[in-house]
């Protein structure tokens, strides 16, 4: 009798379907927030410094990320492709994270250190001087404009507040850290930062994820 009244009354229904998904929600999510491979850094991996977190900004700000993700999914021919999958650790700083599966142009969570600084920046005043087919849009402007230490250090201190551990002399070194350098400057110190401590090939990833390595190998086409 009580199971018909819940059926017949679409209210009390609703009211009891958002309870259950909360609990089931609440039963899935909090215990990953304990977990160390979910909020402890990978070994050697800190917050992003002053330029690279810059760069970081100008990424959003441009939705770059409309186009690129920064996860490597566990299957074989995405780790052949980008390099080793994407750890949860890898993206403890990130607020907010890059993950996704929108790519319009490759994967970029392994781009760093795969191309030079001048590569980058030719590909991001004119993409088809380097990739032909690309249909990736020029960022020329990016030359023109320097980056705001003060619009920088409110971020940073932003970020300390909800738990990023950045320093007094983190913050106070700012200034000379992005001194004369363009938001060009930034966004390609950000990029060849990407993947900078994950795992690479031949190394083993860490203990609580070793069992879903896809192995692979950090070539793969050019970002677009």
């Amino acid at each position: 009798m009580q199971h018909d009244k819940i059926e017949k009354n679409v209210g009390l229904m609703g009211v009891l379907v958002a309870i259950v998904v909360a609990i089931g929600g609440i039963v899935e999510i909090v215990p990953l927030m304990f977990q160390a491979q979910v909020v402890q850094p990978l070994p050697g991996q800190k917050p992003y410094p002053a330029l690279e977190l810059a760069g970081r900004d100008v990424y959003l700000r441009e939705g770059c990320y409309g186009c690129h993700s920064q996860m490597v999914r566990t299957l074989r021919f995405e780790t052949e492709r980008y390099g080793h999958y994407s750890l949860a650790a890898e993206s403890v700083y990130d607020h907010p994270f890059q993950w996704g599966s929108k790519r319009t142009g490759p994967d970029l969570a392994r781009v760093g250190g795969r191309y030079s600084d001048d590569w980058h920046r030719v590909h991001l005043i004119n993409p088809r001087d380097v990739v032909p087919e690309s249909n990736m849009p020029a960022y020329p402007w990016l030359l023109e404009r320097r980056v705001d230490a003060a619009t920088l250090a409110d971020h940073m201190s932003a970020l300390r507040t909800i738990g990023v551990p950045y320093t007094d002399d983190d913050l106070a070194g700012i200034p000379a850290a992005v001194r004369g350098k363009t938001e060009m400057d930034a966004v390609i110190a950000y990029l060849q930062g990407l993947g900078r401590h994950a795992p690479r090939r031949g190394s083993s990833a860490p203990p609580e994820t070793a069992q879903l390595d896809g192995g692979g190998s950090a070539s793969g086409a050019a970002p677009e």
